[in-house]
């Protein structure tokens, strides 16, 4: 059975992306390979950052005892932890449950997007501002469907117009929701 380093399990208002003002439960998972220069979850990225190893099941049996339809899977990078696929697969299987993956960008969603009935990817493009743009795999756009988002966080003039230049590039608008 598969454990996952998870720093934190909580219920809240979704406060972004398309499921905004929508009760869901958040899965923070430890870990990331960014270090954004505005990241708000530095606690959790760190590599001493407490956590609990916790199984796909434990994770199912807390989910279903919540009876909340909508998860969020983040971290830091989730997509970093070992096998996360299974629990991705796992949720899947699980009736009404809404699984959606916050992710930094950096990591391939390709795996993930073969998943059937998967996840929906809220991926963060960075921006100059971030101090983490090289990071980015363009690639992940092509993987993109119209229950996906790209999240810009933009900090200053130059972040919009880069933001402006990746939209129109990769035709964003026209695949998935953007949000700013």
């Amino acid at each position: 059975m598969t454990n996952y380093k998870v720093v934190e399990i909580f219920s809240s208002i979704n406060g972004e992306g398309t499921r905004a003002g929508q009760l869901a439960v958040f899965v923070r998972m430890q870990g990331c390979n960014l270090n954004c220069t505005y990241c708000d979850t530095k606690w959790a990225n760190e590599a001493d950052a407490k956590f609990h190893w916790t199984s796909t099941e434990e994770i199912l049996e807390l989910l279903r005892s919540m009876e909340i339809k909508n998860v969020t899977i983040t971290g830091g990078e989730p997509l970093l932890q070992e096998e996360i696929g299974e629990l991705l697969e796992a949720m899947a299987k699980e009736e009404n449950l809404r699984v959606e993956i916050e992710t930094n960008g950096s990591v391939p969603l390709q795996p993930f997007a073969e998943i059937p009935n998967g996840p929906s990817f809220t991926m963060d493009y960075k921006l100059p501002g971030s101090g983490m743009e090289k990071y980015m795999l363009p690639e992940n756009f092509a993987v993109l469907r119209a229950q996906d988002t790209v999240k810009f966080v933009v900090k200053d003039y130059e972040d919009l117009c880069r933001a402006r230049d990746v939209i129109r590039e990769y035709d964003l608008t026209e695949k998935c929701h953007v949000y700013l």
